[in-house]
């Protein structure tokens, strides 16, 4: 079976979905050939790495229209027996639309139709109206399935756009296990942010936080939360990991700055590869109290880490973490961020080694891509062509 795949485009900085697509390349089932197109520029230094087929047809400068997709998928698309789409609101999914010819699709949302933004965002939603009755809604019709990560995403998605219609199917996604040299990582991460290491390998307690530097993220509520309860354990750390599209650390470090906690929270920027594993090693716990996260890759590569998980509700797998007791929940409030943290301070040893149990119980059981990949590609070889 030949899978191509579709995004606008790979870069490590734009999050978990270009992190599925490696991983539904890289652990796709004997006799699978995947490959990717994007509209990436050519020349862009993060597709120099890539072990698999990239066809990067965009231009120097980033534009939502390239016109150079819809006569390529013309041209290849009779080699492929499946394409998956991941996105909305990108001219990929409209070129596949209008381009598959008799070749099926799915489209994988990536959490881009939760009510969420329909609320955070009401003009822009509007806005989004005059794409989705000539365009998206077909796109999301004429696929063979609309792919949910999980039973709430699918369910939430059909609160976005009165006038929707697509054949929804859950299918599980979730993160490779980390390396097993925890030395090595420990050691990539050291040089990455050395301030958080008290000597070569000795990382300071800290919380980690891993993933855009964003409103939705709730950052700003995670620095506040941090400053409310820093007096009662003062030697615990946060670090605030993840790219800034928007230079919002500038106001985050005046938090805390005015909190007096500036010199225990930690900025390392985007972190990637050994690093990101040696990162959540060296963490106590993983924290995220987001305002919407369709999945949470990284709430589940800390899990394949092995390290308790303190999340909002917000997280779609938040009911699994909670069942599991591999974590905390609480709302996405200041009040209850704050909770979140006085929770895991008061946890005892034995609760933490037990919750660490529990991380890596839920990995194995859940979120293993090693075996959640064979599931979404074989869609297209139960039902044919």
């Amino acid at each position: 079976m030949r899978i191509l795949h579709i995004v606008g485009t790979i870069s490590p900085a734009a999050g978990g979905p270009t992190e599925v697509i490696r991983m539904l390349i890289r652990y796709a089932p004997q006799g699978y050939n995947n490959e990717l197109v994007t509209t990436d520029d050519p020349a862009a230094p993060f597709l120099q790495e890539l072990p698999f087929p990239v066809h990067a047809l965009g231009g120097r400068q980033k534009a939502w229209y390239a016109p150079k997709l819809i006569p390529w998928l013309k041209a290849n698309r009779d080699r492929f027996d499946g394409i998956v789409v991941h996105g909305l609101w990108e001219f990929t999914g409209l070129a596949v639309w209008l381009a598959h010819g008799r070749v099926p699709y799915v489209v994988f949302p990536h959490g881009m139709l939760d009510p969420y933004f329909k609320r955070r965002f009401p003009k822009k939603h509007l806005k989004k109206w005059l794409y989705w009755l000539p365009a998206e809604y077909w796109i999301l019709r004429g696929a063979r399935r609309a792919l949910f990560t999980t039973d709430l995403e699918r369910d939430l998605a059909r609160q976005s756009f009165w006038l929707s219609h697509w054949v929804p199917m859950v299918v599980a996604l979730g993160s490779e296990p980390p390396p097993s040299d925890s030395e090595r990582l420990l050691a990539a991460f050291q040089q990455r942010l050395p301030g958080i290491f008290v000597a070569p390998g000795r990382p300071r307690r800290f919380l980690l936080f891993l993933g855009r530097i964003h409103p939705k993220k709730g950052c700003d509520l995670l620095l506040h939360a941090f400053a409310a309860i820093a007096h009662v354990d003062p030697g615990l750390h946060l670090v605030m990991a993840g790219p800034d599209h928007n230079d919002w650390r500038r106001e985050l470090s005046a938090i805390a700055g005015q909190a007096g906690v500036a010199d225990r929270v930690h900025w390392p920027g985007i972190v990637l590869g050994d690093a990101k594993w040696g990162a959540f090693a060296a963490c106590e716990a993983f924290v995220l109290p987001s305002h919407q996260e369709n999945f949470g890759i990284a709430v589940v590569e800390a899990l394949a880490s092995g390290k308790p998980v303190l999340i909002s509700d917000q997280v779609n797998i938040a009911p699994e973490v909670a069942q599991d007791g591999c974590g905390l929940v609480e709302n996405d409030t200041l009040e209850s961020t704050v909770h979140l943290l006085e929770r895991w301070l008061a946890t005892s040893p034995e609760e933490r080694t037990a919750m660490q149990h529990a991380a890596l119980n839920t990995f194995a059981a859940r979120y293993d891509m090693r075996r959640n990949t064979e599931a979404i590609l074989r869609i297209f070889e139960k039902e044919g062509r």
